[in-house]
């Protein structure tokens, strides 16, 4: 892979840039930024569970602030590596590392624009709806071999990857922020898969997808070794900036709720820090919410920079795709991150007001699920059993959700575009519409 080219602005619509003349002040890759935190997917993750549901406390975080603040250290590790890269490669002299620094942001600002409601439980739930439940396996015997492996294994990375490409609602943003977007470049139905690289871990796109992902590896010269493509070489930092934020701030959330005791949690960032820890000076500030703050900015600057330095370190490695790992799992501090990992999943993932949440999520998206599919199902392919209930049912879908649009002929098509409404939709709705099409509770009460 060459830096010139897997840089390079241009969209879908339009191969080539074409930044309008009068407008100097943004760049290709200001305008993704901009684009994105405008959107109203963007908008929704204020109300979409990052670990603890709907939380109420002041301090701890959604999926809106998760990902501002993931952007925020996506920046800088763009920054960094932009610095190098400029220096190194006389052909992007014409680019700056602010250029670089804002393609991260922008890819990191989007990462879990597809996460559906009740986080990765709500992933899990999707799946499990077309694997076990009866009106989700009708949909099978119409479904081709990869149209079903979609179905039956939702994954928000392609789903945020068809929100930003979607022909009628996309926010048509560059193929580079894309490709950095996209941490799992391979379709749902891949065979051959290489539990060693990390690139393969997930998938990216959904198989109707496929050739929208290829034309963007195309544009940006990016190899496939048969249906998987090497990763563009930002998406390394975008996944870094993620892994960052999660563990030390899920950490400081964990803390700021009382599930990890204030000492454990402070250890836990000196051992990252090491002799840039000072408990002398920590005594100067008098709230725990203060001592947390501090370190946790000092703890993720430290990771910023161990990062940015793999990534320089093995960049050569990077652009042939002989390196395939998550950086965190190659930076000195490597070990700590994973004492983080393993206390967070003990004390944090598996507390009661998160496995409460999860259990939650699970009976939502699958009543909500039910009904819609149901209905769907009996208007288009059993319409002896089409009944009043349905149409009521199927009214309640948005005013871009057009019925007519559909036949019978094309399951997929019908399948994606109710999965697009029940994922997009917020942890509060979720939960206010399930009530409603239940008989829980009625409009108003």
């Amino acid at each position: 892979m060459k830096w010139e080219q897997l840089l390079r602005p241009g969209r879908f619509e339009l191969k080539e840039s074409q930044s309008s003349p009068t407008d100097k002040s943004r760049s290709e890759f200001d305008r993704d930024y901009d684009r994105i935190i405008f959107s109203a997917p963007f908008r929704n993750l204020q109300d979409k569970t990052q670990v603890f549901p709907l939380p109420e406390h002041d301090f701890v975080h959604t999926r809106l602030t998760h990902s501002l603040e993931v952007s925020s250290v996506g920046r800088s590790l763009g920054k960094i590596v932009g610095e190098h890269l400029i220096h190194k490669y006389e052909e992007l002299s014409d680019l700056s590392s602010t250029e670089i620094g804002a393609i991260v942001a922008a890819a990191a600002l989007a990462h879990d624009i597809g996460n559906p409601p009740f986080g990765h439980a709500g992933e899990e739930a999707i799946s499990d709806f077309f694997k076990f439940h009866a009106y989700g396996r009708v949909w099978k015997n119409h479904l081709s071999v990869d149209a079903w492996e979609d179905m039956v294994n939702f994954e928000g990375n392609a789903q945020g990857f068809r929100m930003l490409t979607a022909k009628n609602h996309g926010l048509k943003i560059n193929f580079a922020t894309l490709a950095a977007f996209t941490k799992y470049p391979r379709p749902s139905l891949f065979v051959d898969k290489d539990k060693s690289r990390r690139s393969q871990k997930k998938f990216g796109f959904f198989s109707d997808q496929s050739e929208h992902y290829t034309l963007l590896a195309d544009q940006l010269g990016i190899p496939s070794d048969k249906n998987a493509y090497l990763r563009h070489p930002l998406a390394f930092l975008v996944e870094a900036a993620d892994d960052i934020c999660y563990n030390i701030i899920d950490l400081e959330d964990g803390c700021t709720l009382g599930l990890v005791n204030l000492e454990e949690s402070i250890q836990l960032m000196a051992n990252i820090l090491k002799d840039k820890f000072s408990a002398e000076k920590l005594q100067n500030y008098k709230y725990p919410s203060q001592k947390l703050a501090i370190l946790r900015a000092l703890t993720i600057g430290k990771l910023i920079e161990e990062a940015a330095e793999v990534f320089i370190e093995r960049e050569h490695e990077i652009l042939t795709g002989d390196f395939d790992k998550a950086l965190t799992d190659c930076i000195p501090s490597s070990g700590a991150l994973a004492v983080i990992q393993k206390l967070s999943v003990e004390k944090i993932y598996r507390s009661k007001p998160v496995l409460e949440k999860e259990a939650a999520g699970f009976q939502v998206l699958e009543g909500l699920l039910e009904v819609f599919s149901k209905a769907l199902y009996h208007k288009y392919y059993q319409p002896e059993l089409y009944s009043g209930q349905d149409k009521s049912i199927l009214r309640l879908l948005p005013e871009d959700f057009d019925l007519e649009e559909y036949d019978g002929e094309n399951a997929y098509a019908l399948l994606r575009a109710l999965i697009d409404f029940i994922s997009g939709i917020t942890d509060k709705y979720a939960l206010s519409l399930y009530r409603k099409v239940k008989g829980i509770a009625l409009p108003g009460a």
